[in-house]
Order: C-alpha cells, then sequence, then structure tokens
C-alpha cells in the first residue's frame, strides 16, 4: 500500500509539473517566468482592472506626477497599464498619441517597481503605403513577409521597437516584464493587418518571424506573447490566424460597447466569447484576457456593476483593461473617455465595482508579489 500510495503522489506531481503553465519561449527571464505564473494562479481567483495611458493624462489634465483618473476616483491605481507604442518605427519622441516616450518609459517603471503589470500595443504605421495604421491598402502583410518588397523596411521598425523595450528595466537592472499584443484585433477590417487584407497563412507566417526576430535575434527574453481578436463568432473564427502555442502566451479580445439600448447584447456577446476564450486558453495551457473594452463617455452611470461585471464575472479571465481618457478631442470635437474621472456620473459605481474582492487594483495586487518565483 504504501508503495502504491508513495507511487500515486509521483504521480501526480509530475502530472501537475508537467501540465504547469509555462511561457512559449524557454529563454523568458525568471522574472517573466514568475509573472505568467503567477498570473496563471490569481486568474483562477480575481480579474486584474487596468487602464490605457492612465498615468499620462486623463480627463483636463496631462504629464502631472503621480496622477490617475483612476486614483483621483478610488485612491489606488489600475493594476494593468496598457501603453502604445506606435510612432516608434520612425524613431518618434512621441507616440501615435502625443506621449513623449521618454515619459512613458518613465510611467512604465513607476508602475513595474509599484508592482503593476505592463501590456503594450502597436498601431504602427503601413509599411507598403507609408499611411496609416487604418490605411488597409491590400497585400501590406504580404509585403513584409520574407523576400518580399518592405521586409527589410519592417526589420528596421522591429529593430526601433526592440531597442525602446529593451530600455525598459527596473531598479536592480533587471528587464520589465511586458506583454506585448500586436498585430491587435486581427479579426477586424480597420487596420492594414485585418483578417480581409490578408491570409490566414501570411498572418500566420509574420506572426511567427516577428515573434522569432524579437526573441531570438533581438534577445527580448521578457515578452510574453498576446495573441488578439476583436469581436468574433466562433472557436475557428477566434483560431482563424492562430499562429501556434509556440508563439502565443495569451489569448485575448477586444469589444466595445456601443449603443446603451444594446446592452442585453453586449453583456450576452462578452459572455460567449469570455466562454471560447478561456476554453481555448484552458485547452492550450494559456492565460485568457479580456483586452480591450468600454463604454466611450460611460453615458451608463452603472455600467461598472451592471453591465461590465456580469459580463465577466463567471470567466477566469486575467485582466480586463478599459480604453484610454483622452478628453476632449479637437479633431473629432468631442469627449472621449473610457474609465471615470472625478465627479463623472459613474464614478459611485466605479467605486463599488472597486470594492468587489473579486477584481483587484494596484495597491491588493502589490501584496500577492507577483514578479516572485512561489
Amino acid at each position: 500500500m504504501k508503495k502504491l500510495a508513495l507511487s500515486s503522489i509521483v504521480f501526480f506531481i509530475l502530472t501537475n509539473v508537467s501540465n504547469a503553465q509555462q511561457l512559449s519561449h524557454n529563454t523568458a527571464t525568471e522574472t517573466t517566468k514568475a509573472l505568467y505564473q503567477n498570473l496563471h494562479q490569481l486568474s483562477k481567483k480575481y480579474i486584474l482592472f487596468g487602464h490605457q495611458d492612465d498615468l499620462a493624462y486623463g480627463v483636463n489634465w496631462k504629464y502631472q506626477a503621480g496622477r490617475s483618473d483612476i486614483k483621483d476616483v478610488v485612491n489606488d491605481y489600475p493594476a494593468v497599464y496598457g501603453w502604445d507604442i506606435g510612432k516608434i518605427e520612425h524613431q518618434a519622441t512621441r507616440n501615435i498619441d502625443g506621449v513623449p516616450f521618454d515619459k512613458m518609459k518613465q510611467y512604465i517603471k513607476e508602475g513595474y517597481e509599484r508592482g503593476g503589470i505592463i501590456t503594450i500595443s502597436w498601431h504602427f504605421d503601413n509599411p507598403l503605403t507609408g499611411g496609416s495604421s487604418w490605411d488597409t491598402t491590400r497585400n501590406t502583410v504580404k509585403s513584409i513577409l520574407p523576400g518580399e518588397a518592405k521586409h527589410e523596411l519592417y526589420k528596421l521598425w522591429l529593430d526601433r521597437a526592440a531597442e525602446f523595450m529593451l530600455s525598459l528595466k527596473g531598479n536592480k537592472g533587471e528587464y520589465i516584464p511586458i506583454l506585448f499584443r500586436p498585430f491587435h484585433e486581427l479579426t477586424g477590417n480597420w487596420f492594414w493587418w485585418g483578417s480581409q487584407l490578408a491570409t490566414p497563412a501570411e498572418m500566420k507566417t509574420i506572426w511567427q518571424f516577428t515573434t522569432d526576430y524579437l526573441r531570438k535575434t533581438k534577445k527580448l527574453n521578457h515578452l510574453i506573447m498576446v495573441y488578439n481578436t476583436n469581436d468574433f463568432k466562433s472557436e475557428t473564427d477566434f483560431l482563424r490566424c492562430y499562429p501556434g502555442d509556440d508563439y502565443v502566451d495569451v489569448l485575448s479580445f477586444d469589444t466595445y460597447q456601443f449603443d446603451i439600448k444594446k446592452k442585453p447584447n453586449f453583456i450576452d456577446d462578452i459572455k460567449r466569447q469570455s466562454a471560447i476564450v478561456t476554453k481555448l486558453a484552458a485547452e492550450k495551457n494559456k492565460l485568457a484576457a479580456f483586452a480591450e473594452t468600454g463604454f466611450e463617455n460611460l453615458p451608463d452611470s452603472n455600467w461598472f456593476t451592471k453591465t461590465l461585471w456580469p459580463a465577466i464575472k463567471d470567466y477566469p479571465l486575467s485582466y480586463v483593461l478599459l480604453w484610454r481618457n483622452a478628453g476632449y478631442m479637437p479633431s473629432s470635437k468631442k469627449m472621449h473617455y473610457y474609465a471615470p474621472y472625478k465627479g463623472q456620473a459613474s464614478a459611485n459605481d466605479f467605486k463599488k465595482f472597486y470594492q468587489n474582492k473579486q477584481i483587484l487594483f494596484e495597491s491588493k495586487l502589490r501584496t500577492k508579489k507577483i514578479y516572485q518565483t512561489k
């Protein structure tokens, strides 16, 4: 009996070790491995709250040290900070939203040192035409594949992105782990990498090349690769351009609410997509995330407790991130924000959302010591 019990224990341990969640690349830094494994454990009980550009600006303010619209409302920072490196490909001093890259670097370090998590997207310009991310000229993806006309230009752009991400270090000189989300919303048709503008084979090839180039050639061992779609209909739709388990660490999707009258539809859509993504993530031993969402200008004063939380509460999503609080946009002549600010109509509801014990903001996340191996 003792031998049987011991063998059973050994089998249990070996099975769980083999099934332990591992990054898709074995050269990751220890800090990056620790973050990934700790996020896996946390996602069984909690969903982390994130916000795009949170430390850089908010409604009616910019570049004020220590300020955040989220902190103004609940006296705490988000657990996840979203940033975008669009325009780094041109060696610009400011990103696509006007944030100076030197300030972004400072904000990333501040958030990391407080125990927060960093995710980066890239609205890069069209390498074939010189247009923006929204220049949907066909065959752009094809043009940057190995051997094609714009491949060398694309590698130069990757070099510049890599240089920035290699500059992101903590106080001890360690690389700050980055959840990197390239080619985001790839099931949409509004970016040059959209699913209607490239074949699945082309998208898979460029994702694989990009990942290998950053990891193997540029030695970025602190990246956690995030595969991201927009609103999708099925498993097949979600996986249409999936590059393979060896190239992805997080499965994620973006979906926004646009119409207050369609609240039930939005909730149902998020539940359906969350169910698919978390199921696939479990099967593939990956993390799942709701990488972007929000309701522009928050016309529903109870959106956080009556819409967002009911939509996500039953699914092991590692984090949910709201888009940015740009404030008044002269180009569109309207306000543009997705998180509450002090005095905004949904601020009180957001305070209730903050009290939810299953939602983690930075102060509680800090106690989890996510960058340390347990």
